[in-house]
């Protein structure tokens, strides 16, 4: 049987040297080398989005990996892809090594230089084993692939932008959908979920960092259970022990939650840690919280450019929610976009502080009013994400759409045809694919606008509509005004040139009364009166016009627009 092997290297030497050797064994098919450990996560992600059976069978880790290490790397796929079978490649084949291999989770050992004989059978003996595996899940579901749950890493552009508020809600919104969510605080010098849930703890997630192995009797001994159905992993107390959390221990106490509950909320503050950014690296969904003002917007920017840098994530993976939005503000959810170069998520959260003021003040986010804006908003974006089940439209809203359906003679829908259309209250896609149909706000209005804001300004625009057409009227009658007294000026002045030039010829008066009208238009000339006189020395032009309403050739205004202009006599 032929087996797909994904290998795993960063030195391309090594790697064109694996590759022949995979060629080389009867059972092995080769696929392109992943150069370094986040490639190698981000294709295996995509291979298993669908079924187990797309994943490769096998995945060949050299010892020249990183930035992961490498059996850093082996126990992160046999975490997130336990239907994959791991191989070590490395020199040092001790007995240490070997123990250490096994223990992270690898089906074997291979070493260097490398025997094709040794190669072969080792890949048999993993493929076979990944062939068990998967026949005992099964390929038909998506879950298949091992991923476990769903892990949703909550971060803030800087301190105070409402991430950990958000968190909370998001998890509560989870575990009120009927999904079993965990809650990490990995704000590991200032976590504050523990205060917005009125909990007392012995136990914190640095209590897990020394632990090799988490198995789920150890996790349950550091979870503390809450009232509203939550597991708990909190800060530590003392501040100075979040150093005890490494990239290391956040990959291992993240990977063991994914693998118990179906929703984890990790909550990893502003300040990046490694163990926070090993978190932001591992979830599925990143979301990054900003508030609508530059400061904020700014230090969004620098944690995104920050985070691509290290290679923690890319921007187009990355979900900004704007907080404390508000049509006021210049700064709308599109510009936040487009300075920071991620997508943002439909659902912007209001500002609406009184809402929050006695649940947060009580230390108590669990017993937030259900007509609260920004728990409706909260709950919407844990919808749009994919944590939790789309929020039922409030009373009032479903019975307005109930009268607009009978107004329009619609027929009510039934649940599997709101399902299949957007904005009806189906499930909610999450983020970011940025293909997603949008969805219906829990206030009855738009995603991503406030309280209905569309149909507002939809409402505003008509009732301003007449006014701002009489003010454009008369500011364009304004410039027909000006325009007249221009021609009428310049009517004269020609007129009382050309009479005095032609006094010692000529006629005056016809050549003052020609070229007065001369270069007047049509419309204007039509209703122009002149009249030229010789007063001295100098020839004097009056010349009288009439101003069209609106445009020319309309009714013409009641009053007259008069010019003047005179001319000494020549010779």
């Amino acid at each position: 049987m032929t087996w797909r092997i994904q290998p795993a290297v960063s030195d391309p030497e090594a790697a064109r040297v694996l590759v022949e050797a995979l060629a080389s064994t009867p059972d092995g098919e080769p696929l392109p080398p992943a150069i370094d450990s986040t490639q190698l996560l981000d294709v295996l992600g995509q291979a298993g989005t669908e079924s187990a059976a797309d994943l490769p069978e096998i995945v060949l880790v050299h010892e020249l990996i990183g930035p992961l290490p490498a059996l850093e790397l082996i126990r992160e796929v046999a975490v997130r892809f336990p239907a994959v079978g791991t191989i070590l490649v490395t020199r040092d084949t001790s007995p240490a090594l070997y123990s250490s291999a096994m223990d992270a989770g690898a089906r074997g050992v291979v070493s260097l230089p490398l025997r094709v004989e040794e190669l072969s059978a080792r890949i048999g003996a993993a493929g076979g084993w990944a062939a068990g595996v998967r026949r005992h899940l099964g390929t038909g579901g998506a879950r298949a692939a091992g991923a476990g749950g769903t892990v949703v890493a909550v971060t803030g552009a800087k301190g105070g932008v409402g991430a950990t508020l958000a968190a909370v809600q998001l998890a509560l919104a989870a575990q009120a959908s009927g999904r079993s969510t965990a809650l990490v605080d990995l704000d590991l010098q200032s976590g504050d979920v523990a205060s917005y849930l009125d909990v007392q703890y012995r136990r914190s997630v640095a209590d897990l960092a020394g632990i090799q192995d988490v198995s789920p009797r150890v996790l349950q001994d550091a979870v503390y259970a809450h009232e509203s159905g939550l597991a708990l992993l909190l800060a530590p107390g003392e501040g100075e022990r979040g150093e005890e959390v490494d990239d290391r221990a956040a990959r291992q106490i993240v990977g063991a939650l994914r693998s118990r509950y179906e929703v984890v909320v990790v909550d990893c503050g502003a300040q990046l840690t490694a163990g926070s950014a090993a978190a932001v690296e591992l979830a599925d969904r990143a979301v990054l919280f900003t508030t609508p003002d530059v400061v904020s917007v700014r230090a969004a920017k620098r944690a995104v450019r920050l985070w691509d840098r290290l290679q923690v994530r890319k921007a187009e993976e990355i979900v900004t929610v704007v907080n404390r939005a508000s049509r006021q503000t210049e700064i709308q959810p599109p510009l936040v976009a487009r300075i920071t170069g991620t997508p943002v998520a439909r659902t912007a959260v209001p500002s609406h502080f009184k809402d929050l003021q006695t649940a947060v003040d009580a230390g108590r986010l669990q017993d937030l009013d259900d007509r609260s804006v920004v728990k409706q908003a909260l709950w919407a974006l844990a919808g749009e994400l994919g944590v939790a089940a789309a929020p039922e439209q409030p009373r009032k809203a479903r019975g307005k759409a109930k009268r607009r359906e009978k107004h329009r003679g619609d027929k009510p829908q039934s649940p599997e045809q709101a399902q299949a259309l957007p904005g009806t209250g189906g499930p909610r896609q999450a983020l970011p694919p940025g293909t997603a149909a949008p969805q219906q706000a829990p206030d009855g209005g738009q995603p991503g606008r406030l309280g209905g804001e569309r149909g507002a300004a939809s409402v505003e625009f008509a009732g301003m509509a007449p006014i701002v057409l009489v003010v454009l009227a008369l500011v364009w009658q304004a410039v027909l005004i000006g325009y007249t007294f221009s021609l009428a000026g310049n009517a004269a002045d020609e007129g009382a040139r050309a009479a005095a030039s032609a006094e010692a010829y000529g006629d005056p008066q016809g050549a003052c009364q020609a070229a007065a009208t001369e270069h007047l238009p049509a419309k204007w000339r039509g209703g122009s009166k002149v009249a030229c006189s010789l007063s001295g020395d100098v020839w004097k032009a009056d010349v009288d016009m009439k101003t069209p309403i609106l445009f020319p050739g309309s009714a013409l205004l009641p009053f007259t627009v008069a010019g003047e202009a005179g001319a000494a006599k020549e010779g």
